[in-house]
């Protein structure tokens, strides 16, 4: 009889607290839920951060109270916010305020008038102060294939050490001076996972690949605590404006993290953070005791399940098994050798080279080891894996520590997967593995075809970027923008995804698409950077699609994603960012256009005209605009 009471109090309580007011409603919208069955509904209602209505507009009127906010979408599309599962948000920020090559192609000249150009406006630093210049597209180098060494940068008029960084943050390239400061000398060996380049003498060449990098890096001043808050806020504010809701950090370090949570604080944090700590046995580490410092970080600084305001969460751990596959690093660990012209410019002969890459950064035995302690720590590992060697070893582990009983609830990520053995495209599905893929990267470009097409040979050439692969083999596709290897415009990522095409404006050599593969469709592309990527996270209960009971984490676009052509993707600009039903970001045009709409409406009106066909204005059905 008590359970009778009970069941009915509940109900009672349930159908009072559906009936309240809601405190945002969205009407006469494209409202693109991302659920099961990839629904589209009109109307939307937000009551204490959840999400509490989705269907037609007839049914949201009994949400609609005097105190109750009212959008009239006129017909544009609302969607879940974007899930970037894999950005360095500190660095992109931190970046926005230095030195910046922007990702441009340069020739030598302009990359070293551009660097000039920062030496001479900097007029209060020493000599002994490095020049940290960041956003180096060095795969774009002008004309392709030309060298940079430090005999590039020591041209310039300074007395400082200069260090130049790769966009793709797997190489730098020091000055002389950089290179005295560093103490690279002839017998200095490489570290472990790192190479400096040298010159057929032995002499350091100043390109520093992957751990070399931090022979120099580790004698840069750190960030202040200020400078962290403002590269925090900067990184913040250009993700609001994207429309991206959650993320995650994919290497951090306890200074981020604590400007973060100093941000959340102060209630200024504006999307939910998730990071994951590096984990690296390059240094003397154990599996055990590594895992057990990344254990105290989030002791430190994890703030608990997801909830309605935007939080932290540590609960992922970063992995290396290499670098990157493009020229001139080489660093990806690749099955084959990388080819290498033993004819001439004029009639080159590509045959199978003397590597194919270095040894991965981590061995199979303690790979083994380090995902079974993360396993039994609870914690979710996010793995680099650029070649197709590195891909398969991932598995194979992953694959072995699956059969534990700790192993079967690991949610493990393979990041950025450029090429993958065809061989292991259903291991990804068979194991539970989520590959975590830039789609940005899938265009004819100079890091696709200079720096890679001779490189892999016709045949692996044609694999990659293998992101609709991938899908069509099962697996659950999520996206991570790895900002800023590239800058942060997640719309021109989608619409690449879809095309895998360039830019209008990338040049006569890089139009059409990347190999023979197809673009991903439209839905899919959209689920990647959304509910996929919310699992990634263990966050996809609250977040990720559009359903009552979620949190009302949600944007408004300019266009419909799914309506325009598929190159007017990357046009696509965000009107309004929602993060539990509070509005971080709004575009003044949003109610600018409302209002222009609600006069046209009136005239039409006050002329007795028939709105849809004298005045343009959209009509509604059940399943949106049509």
């Amino acid at each position: 009889m008590k359970r009778i009471v009970l069941a009915a109090a509940l109900i009672a309580a349930n159908t009072h607290a559906a009936d309240k007011p809601a405190d945002t409603v969205y009407r006469n919208g494209y409202i693109y839920t991302v659920d099961d069955k990839d629904s589209v509904q009109q109307a939307l209602a937000v009551r204490g951060g959840r999400i509490v209505y989705v269907g037609g507009n007839d049914g949201v009127k009994a949400l609609t109270g005097k105190k109750t906010e009212v959008i009239d979408l006129q017909g544009r599309m609302l969607m879940p916010g974007l899930v970037d599962g894999h950005m360095h948000p500190q660095s992109g920020g931190s970046r926005l305020l230095n030195c910046s090559l922007n990702y441009e192609p340069l020739t030598v000249a302009q990359f070293q008038a551009r660097i000039q150009s920062c030496l001479d406006n900097d007029k209060k630093s020493g000599a002994d102060r490095w020049l940290v210049v960041v956003n180096w597209f060095q795969q774009g180098m002008l004309p392709d294939g030309v060298e940079t060494t430090a005999a590039t940068l020591d041209a310039l008029r300074t007395e400082r050490p200069v260090i130049v960084r790769s966009s793709f943050g797997h190489s730098a390239l020091l000055n002389a001076k950089g290179i005295k400061t560093a103490k690279i000398e002839r017998d200095t060996p490489n570290p472990p996972g790192g190479v400096i380049t040298r010159d057929a003498q032995g002499n350091a060449t100043g390109l520093l690949e992957d751990a070399a990098q931090d022979l120099a890096m580790n004698l840069l001043p750190p960030l202040t605590v200020a400078e962290n808050l403002a590269a925090s806020k900067a990184a913040l504010a250009a993700m609001r404006q994207q429309g991206i809701t959650t993320f995650l950090d994919a290497y951090t370090d306890p200074e981020t993290m604590t400007a973060f949570r100093d941000l959340q604080q102060q209630g200024k944090l504006t999307a939910r953070a998730h990071f994951a700590v590096l984990i690296d046995l390059d240094k003397g580490a154990t599996p055990q005791s590594a895992v057990a410092d990344l254990l105290k970080q989030q002791k430190q600084f994890n703030q608990g399940p997801t909830r309605v305001a935007p939080s932290m969460q540590v609960r992922h751990a970063k992995l290396f098994m290499d670098g990157v596959i493009s020229a001139p690093a080489f660093t990806g660990a690749m099955i084959e050798p990388y080819l290498v012209n033993k004819g001439t410019p004029e009639k080159p002969d590509w045959q199978p080279g003397p590597h194919n890459g270095p040894a991965s950064y981590f061995s199979a035995e303690s790979l083994r080891a380090t995902l079974k302690e993360l396993a039994h720590a609870h914690i979710d590992p996010h793995i680099h894996v650029d070649g197709d060697r590195a891909v398969r070893e991932s598995l194979d582990a992953i694959e072995e520590v699956r059969a534990t009983p700790e192993g079967k609830r690991m949610r493990p990520a393979l990041a950025h997967d450029e090429i993958v053995a065809p061989e292991d495209y259903t291991r990804f599905a068979k194991l539970d593995v989520t590959p975590v893929l830039s789609f940005q990267w899938a265009k004819p470009a100079p890091d696709t075809v200079g720096a890679l097409k001779d490189y892999m040979g016709p045949k692996r050439y044609a694999l990659v970027e293998p992101q609709a692969l991938l899908l069509n083999a099962g697996a659950r596709i999520a996206y991570g923008s790895d900002w800023p290897v590239d800058p942060l415009d997640e719309w021109f990522a989608l619409k690449v995804g879809v095309t895998r095409t360039a830019a209008p404006n990338a040049g006569k050599e890089y139009q059409g698409t990347l190999t023979a593969q197809p673009g991903l469709p439209r839905a899919a592309a959209l689920r990647a950077i959304t509910l996929n990527a919310a699992y990634t996270l263990r966050q996809e209960k609250d977040t990720g699609s559009l359903e009552v009971g979620k949190l009302a984490d949600l944007i408004v676009l300019d266009r419909n994603f799914f309506t325009i052509p598929a190159e007017d993707i990357a046009n696509i600009k965000v009107l309004q960012t929602m993060v539990g039903g509070k509005i971080v970001y709004q575009a003044k045009r949003l109610f600018q256009n409302a209002r222009s709409e609600a006069r046209r409406r009136r005239q039409c009106s006050l002329h007795g005209k028939e709105p849809q066909r004298s005045c343009g204005l959209f009509e509604t059905t059940s399943k949106g605009m049509r």
